[in-house]
């Protein structure tokens, strides 16, 4: 067998060790993370009083296709919205990247979230690196048996308490919760779960650093949002190498005057930034595309540097331009046109959500068939009429027509309609008119829906097309 054919398909897995760090930019992730939790995990039990709908304040209904977001409820045809969203996520996500680089990846990310706590258990469990370094190489006993089974156990914990937490966010999550543990929950609350609890097993627990080098495609296309004015977290090259390059600390090389006189750097290479990184890289290589922008390695390096008092900064938050000494633009054509986009999307989602009208109505025609000759002459069409009553009222209202000069609306046996609190109702409407032989074709008019409680909400109209004969043709 040649060396090529024996050769890897794949590069095997260095198992990554974190260390932990305090610090300014430590305590904002937990102080992110802190309210990321707590919003995901008490959201579903948040009780919302509403007149009509479930007391819950975010339950996404998709029985009855129906959204609760505390006081605003998002019926099916509104899911036009989720596009706006969608839209200003990425223009956000367009316009932070391009001024501040990855900190999305290294502050509000899921995986990077859900891997914060997955090594605060493993560490809580096993010690700190060099505790876990020293018991994934020792032998199988007792001690290492119980301390990895405790990790994967609450692993698997935090995971299913993840996944059934999504799941309460489809139904009303006091019932659904005992109905999940006495086995009468619907197939999809399991399967959805079970899912979920895999997913995040494996992805915080197990490939945690290969799903942001390997399987996030933002890792990938970040580099066509970044320029020469873009933050990231960097390397001081000229004051950590020097003219003789970086350098541990000797007793000939203990103080900054003794390192200048040497030409040597300020960085003692201690290690401490590439053992608290999560991806495992060196920041000191310059930017690659493992990093996260989380910023622990700041924290380190800082630590350091105060203990050896020479002063923080060696490793920051810089651009190009101002590791070349020049002055950083951030307002500039890139991110000025996306904030303007940013914000004139934002405003026309607030608007639009604003704005919904309290009544829809949508009228679709009956084409088989088209139109009808009745015995006495006149042509009839029928149309089925969808009123939404989007409010948390019962609605009381009259059909009427307007552009069909002479002709007869028949609804059957309703003479006004009555539509419950965020409640639809299909109408069959039949439009009888003569047109006395002086329209032939079809004939543009109007289905007026004309309130009779809560007038304040005007009439609400759609347009219809009553069709005769020759309009075959």
């Amino acid at each position: 067998m040649t060396d090529s054919a024996s050769q890897a398909l794949h590069q095997a897995r260095i198992p990554i060790y974190p260390r932990s760090v305090k610090g300014r930019f430590r305590m904002l992730k937990w102080g992110i993370l802190t309210l990321a939790y707590s919003v995901y995990f008490l959201l579903p039990w948040l009780r919302w009083e509403r007149n009509a709908g479930p007391d819950q304040a975010v339950l996404f209904d998709i029985a009855n296709r129906k959204f609760y977001l505390f006081d605003l409820v998002v019926h099916a045809q509104d899911l036009f919205w989720l596009t706006g969203l969608l839209l200003i996520a990425a223009l956000l996500l367009f316009f932070v990247t391009g001024i501040a680089g990855r900190v999305f990846c290294g502050y509000f990310c899921f995986q990077t979230l859900w891997t914060d706590l997955y090594l605060l258990i493993e560490r809580l469990v096993q010690g700190d690196r060099v505790a876990r370094i020293r018991l994934d190489k020792s032998p199988w006993n007792a001690n290492k048996l119980v301390r990895k089974l405790a990790t994967h156990l609450l692993w698997l914990a935090v995971a299913f308490w993840t996944g059934l937490t999504f799941t309460l966010y489809w139904d009303n999550a006091p019932q659904l919760i005992v109905r999940f543990f006495n086995g009468s929950a619907p197939f999809a609350a399991y399967a959805t779960t079970l899912f979920l609890t895999a997913t995040t097993y494996v992805m915080a627990g197990l490939a945690r650093e290969q799903v942001c080098t390997y399987m996030c495609p933002y890792a990938r296309f970040q580099s066509v949002m970044f320029d020469a004015d873009t933050r990231i977290v960097a390397y001081d090259v000229q004051r950590g190498e020097g003219a003789a390059g970086r350098h541990k600390v000797t007793r000939d090389l203990k103080s900054l005057e003794q390192r200048r006189e040497q030409g040597v750097g300020e960085c003692i290479d201690c290690g401490y930034c590439v053992q608290v990184c999560p991806t495992g890289i060196d920041i000191r290589n310059g930017l690659q595309v493992q990093c996260i922008t989380c910023a622990l390695c700041i924290d380190a390096c800082d630590t350091i540097m105060d203990k050896l008092g020479w002063g923080q900064g060696l490793i920051r938050y810089t651009s190009e331009k101002e590791a070349r000494g020049e002055k950083s633009r951030i307002w500039k054509p890139k991110t000025i046109g996306y904030g303007l986009f940013l914000l004139a999307s934002a405003a026309a989602l607030v608007w639009s959500v604003s704005n919904q009208s309290p009544v829809e109505l949508s009228v679709v025609q009956v084409r088989q068939p088209l139109f009808v000759r009745l015995s006495d002459g006149r042509i009839q069409n029928s149309y089925d009429l969808h009123i939404e009553n989007k409010t948390d009222e019962p609605l009381k209202m009259v059909v009427m027509l307007r552009g069909l000069a002479g002709a007869e609306l028949d609804t059957g046996k309703l003479s006004s309609i009555q539509v419950g609190p965020q409640r639809s109702l299909r109408v069959r409407a039949r439009v009888r008119w003569d047109s006395g032989h002086k329209h032939k074709g079809s004939r543009s008019f109007e289905f007026n829906l004309v309130p009779q409680t809560r007038q304040e909400i005007g009439m609400i109209s759609a347009p219809a097309t009553f069709y005769m004969p020759g309009s075959e043709n």
